[in-house]
């Protein structure tokens, strides 16, 4: 009889399951559901309450709706025994964190507090935290604490520690009346288990802690904030359990709530694009993971730790046990292109794409891939939604150069393109640069998996052959891979998640390869990327800041 494991999969938008034979990785069913509330930036689910720029908020009943709704779904499509289903595995957007109350209830549940913003779920990508991450990096490097190195010199505003001290500044109540802050993924953990399993993965990534020294001292939280002395103590947790190990099992409650066996073995979280690396097969160093979706996430693995600047952490542990576990990326990518076809693009190019029955992004791809590198003569940074590696500033914007009165929209669209590759080429160099060395690189996620023209932009900009995940779902698959660790052998399982990888994971035999002649031109149109980027981005001209400091002084007086 055939066992299975689950992934839970939770993005910016909505939630999938991927339902998994463990003896073979063949993806039996999916199902996906999108988030009631979607991402709250502008109002409140009352109507009535507005958020200022830079806001991003969830609602946690999505996430618990989301369980009830796609994991019954897959087991009804596959018609699979849930008695089959020998272990779950959760991965997550992050930091995406909550205030909870002493029986683990997020705050805006409590009718008080549901037209109060910090009561909510932050996602990844609030930003509104820019100013206490800012003070704190400065305090940080007055001090000169040792934990900065590890997070490439700054400590972002998507993080946990400036999102809590936004709240303890702006709203108090809130602050005092949470028993814990903690992270969606481990919140997730703990409804299913009753037992509080914060990962490795999200502590060490997005809290600043680390398997030899914890969380940094209270004297520098008292630095920071008297108010946040005692935090760690008092407001988080210092059990931190290793990432995919086993949290637990399903209590009867949500095992009722979602149609599986009570007693099913539960993994450790982890972050969403974490889960992806040993789902492409990668289990040892010098693989880079490329993770495309609303966002992309760089990841490698090393065998020592280096300290790399403007990475996003390094982490003993942090994805596959025995490795150091190297992040960076880029906090627009899907994102990027949305925005651009959502608000920019003329309606004559509707109509075209209606005439073709496609929509605009391959309307707009199959125009821009005529071009030819330097074509345009623009260039664009990829700071649409702040700039999360290397340069570690929320507060950064996007930036064009080159339109013309005869500038076209596919023009523009591969200069966007372009501009996150160039991206993705600086993190690289920068890895290398300080001693992490990439020998291979891999790509994943909804955007690498359909868009070939963008791979190859990247193979030539990068110019190195790119690999593509043999899994559509490759984050839900590595969750999965990771459900069937927890399990165990004994169960149906795998007892390492090397093992697992052998069987379930791998890569697609097509690579995208770099064209010469295309890498000539970009590799010149990349030296002037790089002019922009330092001077817009290292303190040259913070015209981008000081011009979102107007709009924010204009949008309270409006």
């Amino acid at each position: 009889m055939s066992k299975y494991a689950i992934g839970i999969d939770y993005g910016t938008q909505s939630g999938r399951a991927l339902l998994v034979e463990t003896a073979t990785g063949k993806e039996v069913a999916t199902a996906v559901m999108e988030y009631p509330h979607g991402v709250m930036d502008e109002y409140l689910p009352d109507g009535k309450t507005r958020l200022e720029p830079d806001w991003a908020l969830q609602h946690p009943q999505d996430y618990l709706d989301v369980l009830q709704e796609i994991i019954p779904s897959v087991l009804k499509q596959a018609s699979v025994d849930p008695q089959d289903v020998i272990g779950i595995g959760i991965d997550f957007t992050a930091c995406t964190m909550m205030p909870i109350d002493k029986q683990g209830t997020p705050l805006c549940f409590f009718e008080e507090y549901r037209s109060n913003p910090h009561a909510y779920v932050k996602l990844w990508k609030h930003h509104a935290a820019q100013d206490e991450a800012n003070r704190l990096n400065e305090i940080a490097e007055e001090r000169e604490e040792d934990f900065l190195k590890r997070y490439g010199g700054k400590i972002s505003s998507e993080w946990l520690i400036p999102k809590i001290w936004q709240i303890l500044n702006e709203a108090p109540d809130i602050y005092d009346r949470a028993d814990r802050f903690i992270e969606a993924a481990d919140w997730l953990v703990m409804h299913l288990t009753g037992e509080e399993k914060r990962s490795s993965c999200t502590a060490g990534y997005k809290a600043m802690w680390h398997k030899q020294d914890g969380y940094p001292s209270r004297e520098f939280f008292r630095a920071l904030d008297p108010r946040l002395e005692n935090l760690v103590e008092e407001k988080l947790s210092k059990d931190i359990y290793p990432a995919g190990s086993k949290a637990g099992e399903l209590t009867n409650e949500a095992a009722s709530l979602i149609g599986l066996m009570p007693g099913t073995p539960v993994a450790v979280a982890l972050i969403d694009a974490h889960a992806a690396v040993p789902a492409v097969g990668i289990t040892d160093e010098g693989k880079m993971l490329m993770i495309m979706g609303t966002s992309s996430c760089h990841l490698v693995l090393g065998n020592e730790e280096k300290l790399v600047p403007g990475t996003c952490g390094v982490v003993e542990d942090g994805i596959i046990p025995g490795y150091f576990g190297y992040e960076a990326g880029q906090s627009c990518m899907g994102d990027h292109f949305e925005w651009f076809v959502e608000k920019c693009v003329p309606f004559e190019y509707h109509e075209e794409a209606e005439r073709q029955g496609i929509g605009l992004h391959d309307l707009l791809t199959q125009k821009a891939e005529k071009l030819a590198p330097g074509e345009s003569g623009l260039i664009a940074l990829d700071w649409w939604n702040g700039n999360r590696s290397v340069l570690v500033d929320a507060d950064l914007t996007g930036l064009l150069i080159g339109c013309t009165l005869i500038t076209k929209p596919e023009e523009i669209y591969r200069a966007l393109i372009e501009a996150t590759a160039f991206g993705a080429r600086m993190i690289i160099e920068t890895f290398e640069e300080n001693g992490v060395l990439i020998h291979e690189l891999y790509a994943a996620g909804g955007i690498a998996e359909k868009n070939q023209f963008l791979m190859q932009v990247y193979a030539d900009i990068t110019n190195r052959e790119i690999r593509i995940s043999a899994s559509a779902q490759s984050t839900a698959l590595g969750s999965a891979m990771f459900g069937a660790v927890a399990a165990g052998r004994d169960r149906g399982g795998y007892d390492s998640i090397r093992e697992a990888a052998e069987k379930m994971a791998g890569a697609k035999e097509l690579a995208y390869r770099p064209n010469p002649a295309h890498t000539k031109v970009y590799d010149q149109l990349y030296e002037e990327y790089k002019l922009l980027h330092d001077y817009f981005g290292r303190g040259a001209n913070d015209v981008m800041k000081r011009l979102k400091e107007i709009k924010r002084r204009a949008s309270r007086q409006n």
